[in-house]
């Protein structure tokens, strides 16, 4: 639209005239593009053997490499082998921890005329090392009835190991070496900080030493588990283990081996797993928390030492239920509680004035269900030296006593 006063054939030569002026630009566009299009597809042959372009050069690195349909080929298709340096918390933990992870040989038999044959393997952490003696924590399973041990180190090479004391109840050992090729000892993390999730390693020589210083992923899956462990082999629990769960898995060889929080310190000793067809992915570590003054005790002693009442005891829930009524003539409400079946001579027991037949039911006003009750609360609760007050049936009539605990003579 123009002005009212423009004149309308001047305006018509002008819009013809910008016309032509508008397809001369194209025309010349289109030709210059076409040229341009031309020179770079003949340029490219020679760019890319002066190495100018990313794919013109084999430097032994790349592949250069195009499949047909007849299957031949042909410098087409590029591939390129890439190397980068990985280093996250993880490999951070791994490399802190890996080298204190050992594997132990257990053998036994053998005398002069014959060699002693290799009784299994599990793993052990290297955690002290006192002027040129190292210190390994590890399983009693691991170790027991061993007529010799060996340890191998993270870098294959195998040294004498001398058994320092083990404890069946907790399954712990400690074993020493020579020192004199350890140069790295495990940090003891704080088992009691754990937080459910939190990411875990479990380190460990896992179907023997042909797999040593392997390495697996999970979480902590549970804290404050319990297990019920059978010492005897007669079908019922001795012992109830306080463990933590962890989904890494755990296997046979394993056991002693290392649970290692992200920081790379030490939070659990591997101790066992739920073998079960239907069952995947539950393994326990005994918390670092607990094993420590087991530790202690065991370089201090040799053992665990641990208060003594002197009985030997039985579940009354074993028991017929003609014997609640008739032998032992107990209430009707008393349905759980220990029977004395011996009194040692001299013994705090005997002292205290139990005798055969009475029916513990009660420590120190906690009541007791069973064996497995009273040895944790006896050995978590009470030492050597302690008063422990004790309430039982005799002949169907409630009493107490008190018993000055004291140390098992071995």
């Amino acid at each position: 639209m123009g002005y009212y006063d423009q004149d309308p054939y001047t305006e018509y030569q002008n819009r013809n005239q910008r016309k032509n002026k508008k397809g001369g630009y194209f025309l010349s566009s289109l030709i210059g593009a076409v040229i341009g299009a031309i020179v770079i597809l003949l340029a490219i042959p020679s760019l890319a053997r002066m190495g100018v372009l990313p794919y013109g050069q084999n430097d032994g690195n790349t592949t250069v490499e195009r499949k047909t349909n007849t299957g031949s080929t042909n410098s087409d298709t590029i591939t390129q082998n890439v190397s980068y340096e990985v280093d996250t918390d993880i490999t951070k933990a791994v490399n802190k921890a890996l080298d204190t992870v050992v594997g132990i040989t257990n053998y036994q038999g053998g005398n002069i005329w014959t060699q002693a044959s290799e009784a299994g393997t599990g793993s052990g952490v290297v955690y002290k090392k006192e002027g040129n003696t190292a210190y390994v924590v590890t399983n009693h399973h691991v170790i027991e009835n061993a007529d010799q041990l060996e340890v191998v180190l993270s870098d294959g090479k195998k040294v004498e190991a001398t058994l320092v004391g083990s404890d069946v109840w907790t399954d712990l050992a400690v074993v020493k070496i020579s020192g004199e090729d350890i140069n790295k000892v495990a940090e003891f993390g704080d088992s009691d900080a754990l937080k459910l999730g939190e990411p875990v390693l479990a380190i460990g020589n896992p179907l023997g030493l042909d797999f040593a210083g392997s390495i697996t992923q999970g979480i902590v899956s549970g804290l404050e588990r319990t297990v019920p462990i059978d010492l005897d082999g007669n079908g019922y629990a001795d012992w109830n283990s306080e463990v933590l769960q962890t989904d890494a898995a755990i296997n046979p060889g394993n056991s002693g081996g290392a649970l290692v929080n992200i920081a790379g310190q030490v939070v659990g000793i591997n101790s066992m797993k739920i073998a079960q067809e239907e069952i995947e992915g539950i393994g326990f570590s005994i918390p670092i928390n607990i094993a420590i003054p087991i530790i202690e005790d065991i370089e201090a002693y040799g053992e665990v030492r641990r208060p003594y009442m002197g009985v030997q005891l039985q579940n009354i829930s074993d028991l017929p239920s003609y014997h609640h009524d008739e032998t032992l003539h107990l209430p009707d409400d008393v349905t759980a509680g220990l029977l004395v079946a011996e009194v040692v001579p001299g013994s705090p027991a005997a002292k205290a004035g139990l005798q055969q037949m009475d029916v513990i039911v009660k420590l120190d006003e906690e009541e007791v269900g069973g064996i497995v009750d009273l040895r944790k609360y006896l050995y978590q609760s009470k030492n050597i030296g302690d008063n422990l007050n004790i309430g039982f049936y005799r002949d169907g009539k409630y009493q107490e006593t008190t018993m000055l605990l004291a140390q098992e003579q071995q």
